[in-house]
């Protein structure tokens, strides 16, 4: 059920996951640069098999669940748990970098330009941020519906990793368009998949993901920080 966002909130989300907005997204890959390097993801089919797969069982849906449980956080505690599960979720050196440094460097944007109560509890917080988790809490502060954040947030992880995918394989901007506007019916189930997991149930199973991150800290050369 989709709920309706009123105008405030829709500008608000829109520019808090715009590639505009200043968290440094532009830097990560994902592992992605790796996988590229390794040919594992080479062409447009493959490429949309590593993002599916990311947005169905991997480190996508495991940050639309967090994003949910950010969101969903009434009490301290329970935010404090879900930025700590975040960060636990992290299966390397270079995504746990990825997650911290953007929750950190949004928290801070916003901060500076939409202060909200949501902020103090989040910088009470003794240790990393997890970027979902601060979107999800951020967002609920300020009135901005569940189902609207996780699919803004869904979409903002797709474009960012397509256009890393552009810089390293690389691909056209038609091809690009066309991974964003094939997967759209995955971002939808994975958006309901995130809406209707638990906090206590986030998985993520993406194994080859996780090596190519791995390896990607060791790789000779980079134009990535992940």
């Amino acid at each position: 059920m989709t709920t309706a966002i009123d105008s405030a909130a829709l500008y608000r989300l829109q520019t808090w996951l715009s590639p505009s907005f200043p968290i440094g997204a532009y830097t990560f890959s994902h592992g992605l640069e790796y996988a590229v390097e390794a040919r594992w993801v080479s062409d447009v089919g493959s490429a949309q098999s590593w993002l599916e797969s990311l947005l169905l069982h991997g480190t996508g849906q495991a940050d639309l669940v967090l994003v949910a449980a950010g969101w969903r956080a009434t009490t301290d505690e329970s935010l404090h748990r879900a930025l700590s599960v975040g960060v636990a979720m992290t299966a390397s050196r270079e995504l746990r970098l990825e997650t911290t440094a953007q929750g950190d460097a949004f928290l801070h944007a916003v901060g500076n330009a939409w202060p909200c109560d949501a902020l103090t509890s989040l910088r009470a917080f003794d240790g990393d941020k997890p970027y979902p988790v601060v979107v999800g809490a951020v967002a609920a502060a300020h009135g901005v519906p569940l189902d609207a954040t996780l699919h803004a947030y869904a979409h903002a992880f797709l474009s960012n990793l397509v256009s890393a995918l552009l810089r390293a394989i690389p691909l056209g901007q038609s091809d690009g368009q066309r991974l964003v506007a094939d997967l759209e019916p995955v971002v939808d189930e994975a958006v309901q998949r995130a809406t209707d997991t638990a906090l206590q149930n986030v998985s993520a199973s993406t194994p080859l993901s996780d090596i190519a991150s791995m390896r990607h800290e060791k790789q000779y050369s980079r134009l990535f920080r992940s």
